[in-house]
């Protein structure tokens, strides 16, 4: 996949996640159009999504610059390979910190890093759906900033 390819992909799940976030908002929609008969929030699919958004946002970043980040362990492998272009200043700080709290989120909901359980203090998994709607909006923000930087700085 080139870089590219990952953009576009980080464009869709970021899409996916403000679609999932309306939706969860709007019972009416849920109830009238997808014939939801409980009406539930999708707020933990939007945190998921766009992690998901930043993640592929940073592959594109990190196949731009030649790196390859392969399986074992690619969510862990893309963000201490990503963590290395801030380190070296090629990369502004404040997208390291929109990347890692992402990645603390969505271990948090999807379980990607079991051995950094230490970092789940950062947020905490809240049990009721509706609960989650303020990181849920938080997460689309992050991931939108991280995404337009990412697709600026591959289109260069």
């Amino acid at each position: 996949m080139d870089s590219k390819l990952y953009l576009h992909r980080a464009e869709n799940e970021i899409k996916l996640a403000g679609i999932l976030f309306i939706i969860s908002d709007n019972l009416h929609l849920q109830t009238e159009t997808f014939d939801v008969y409980r009406p539930e929030t999708y707020y933990s699919a939007v945190i998921a999504h766009s992690y998901y958004s930043i993640f592929y946002s940073a592959k594109a970043y990190l196949l731009k610059n030649k790196v390859l980040i392969s399986a074992p362990e690619e969510h862990k492998k893309a963000f201490d390979a990503f963590t290395k272009f801030v380190e070296t200043g090629q990369l502004d700080v404040e997208l390291l910190k929109i990347y890692r709290t992402a990645l603390v989120r969505a271990e948090s909901l999807l379980g990607i890093f079991k051995h950094e359980k230490q970092k789940r203090g950062e947020f905490t998994y809240r049990t009721l759906p509706q609960a989650n709607k303020e990181p849920a909006k938080e997460s689309m923000e992050h991931a939108k900033t991280f995404f337009k930087n990412m697709n600026a700085i591959c289109e260069k």
